[in-house]
């Protein structure tokens, strides 16, 4: 009787991690932003490390193409001047390849990389879950400071919305 009551609770937990494990590791605000290294769009390697001084937005989406990441990166396209002058950079991310990405680049004239993550290990790092089954990435971001803190960690973003929040909480940051 205890050990089936053991197991129960054994199997309870592993269900358990499965649906909050991504929840429980995500980044959180003020803790230092993991370093990583991921090829861009061109196969160029980009590094955390190299922003530093700089706001960075890891945004990550689930798939080039698709309705809701088409407005989401076409609204941070519309707005990169305004995120430049934040001394801001942006870096989208997805699991599609470098040859998806240039195409997305191409098409929507994007003045941003688009970092390949095939496995999803950049977006395990910062806490950013998967869509079961389909195994794309989440749409989160992770919006990190000059100083290579988290600023924010978005668990549930609009990609109507998603710039102009970003753009208030890059500004609220400044301010001293």
């Amino acid at each position: 009787m205890a050990s089936e009551y053991l197991e129960r609770m054994k199997n309870l937990k592993w269900l358990a991690s499965l649906f909050f494990a991504p929840l429980l590791m995500a980044v959180t605000a003020g803790q230092k932003a993991p370093d990583f290294s991921a090829k861009n769009q061109d196969g160029k390697t980009v590094h955390l490390a190299d922003q530093k001084g700089k706001f960075v937005l890891l945004f990550f989406y689930p798939k080039d193409e698709t309705p809701g990441c088409t407005a989401e990166v076409c609204s941070f396209r519309d707005n990169f001047g305004k995120i430049k002058e934040l001394n801001a950079v942006l870096f989208g991310v997805s699991r599609q390849d470098e040859k998806s990405h240039q195409k997305f680049i191409a098409k929507h004239k994007l003045p941003f990389d688009l970092l390949v993550d095939a496995d999803g290990s950049l977006g395990k790092t910062y806490g950013v879950g998967s869509i079961p089954i389909l195994g794309f990435s989440k749409r989160q971001s992770v919006l990190i400071g000059p100083d290579g803190k988290v600023v924010k960690f978005y668990e549930s973003v609009d990609p109507a919305t998603h710039t102009q929040e970003v753009i208030a909480d890059i500004q609220a940051a400044k301010k001293p």
